[in-house]
């Protein structure tokens, strides 16, 4: 292809969900409580898990971490969107859609990582849990957790690079709801199979690999809790897990059918709906999930909000 057809542009057009503007009305509301439920829950759980003590273990910094990477992923996304539902200009400049795409790619991948390293947690508080405090430790904790930013950060930051070094033509319009880079890369005029190539790659690396190990961690995990006597142990040990295993099922599930299919890929529309609800749905559902099926956020919350009653009653009288 001639130079000349080779261009850098420094706009691209976000073509959404819909092009009907009732229809952008409607979802620039709906998915302005989502996203507001989004931060107000994701919050919560940040500001409970730091003011009470009890829940200053492991499993809970990585819920931390969980709700903060979901909030930013959210945040990454959501509110462009949200202008460009009652934009007639859908644009977006250059340099924004690559900081969208590093954001939105780097924080999935960290919260893979998490997720990986929350099932590990699960595995020695099931497993080995008079040797629990000993293994994970507060140093262990930490590097697990700067492990998993950084993994996501430096494989994004890479995806980003490449991608944005590519010539799109004269084509600038991204039929996406954001600049998720499958959508960016399909905008080049030159031969991209090397970065379908390295996506799938980084997607066996941050998403399957993970995946496994959040596997292999349950398989013990279930072994080891079939192998209780009491039946009230065996309960105990599974709402452990509960919620974690939830979560993991709704995010993993939801990235390996939109990046790994050896056969056939998504259609745009399906590619859109994933995305909504893994930008959207996911990061609402975390918060509520860890809270409604876990009984040491229930009773935490019980407290802050008795504190909060006798306070409020002390300062009435």
């Amino acid at each position: 292809m001639g130079a000349d057809n080779q261009t850098w542009v420094r706009e691209f057009i976000l073509l959404g969900l819909s092009s009907d503007w009732d229809t952008q009305v409607s979802l620039f509301f709906l998915f302005l409580v989502m996203y507001l439920v989004t931060v107000l829950g994701n919050v919560l759980i940040v500001l409970l898990i730091r003011l009470d003590r009890r829940l200053h273990t492991p499993m809970y910094f990585f819920l931390t971490n969980l709700s903060l990477v979901d909030v930013s992923y959210a945040t990454s996304i959501v509110p462009q969107m949200l202008v460009h539902f009652l934009a007639e200009h859908k644009g977006i400049p250059y340099v924004s859609c690559a900081a969208q795409l590093f954001f939105s790619l780097g924080l999935g991948g960290i919260e893979f990582v998490l997720l990986a390293v929350m099932a590990y947690d699960r595995y020695v508080a099931v497993c080995d849990p008079l040797r629990y405090s000993v293994i994970m430790h507060r140093g262990l904790c930490a590097k697990l957790a700067i492990t998993s930013w950084v993994s996501g950060s430096v494989n994004s930051l890479i995806h980003t690079a490449i991608t944005f070094q590519l010539p799109m033509c004269m084509n600038n319009c991204i039929d996406h709801i954001s600049c998720e880079i499958l959508a960016v890369v399909r905008l080049a005029c030159v031969d991209t199979s090397s970065n379908e190539v390295s996506v799938m790659v980084s997607s066996i690396m941050l998403l399957m690999t993970p995946f496994c190990l959040v596997l292999l961690s349950y398989i013990r995990i279930i072994s080891t809790i079939l192998k209780i006597q009491s039946t009230e142990g065996r309960k105990k040990a599974f709402h452990t897990c509960a919620s974690h295993l939830t979560v993991v099922v709704l995010c993993y599930g939801m990235a390996i059918f939109t990046y790994i299919q050896p056969n056939s890929s998504p259609s745009v529309l399906q590619e859109k709906l994933i995305s909504v609800f893994y930008a959207i749905l996911t990061p609402m559902l975390n918060p509520m999930i860890y809270s409604l099926r876990n009984k040491e956020v229930k009773r935490a919350w019980q407290r802050l909000l008795g504190q909060l009653f006798g306070l409020t009653s002390k300062l009435a009288t």
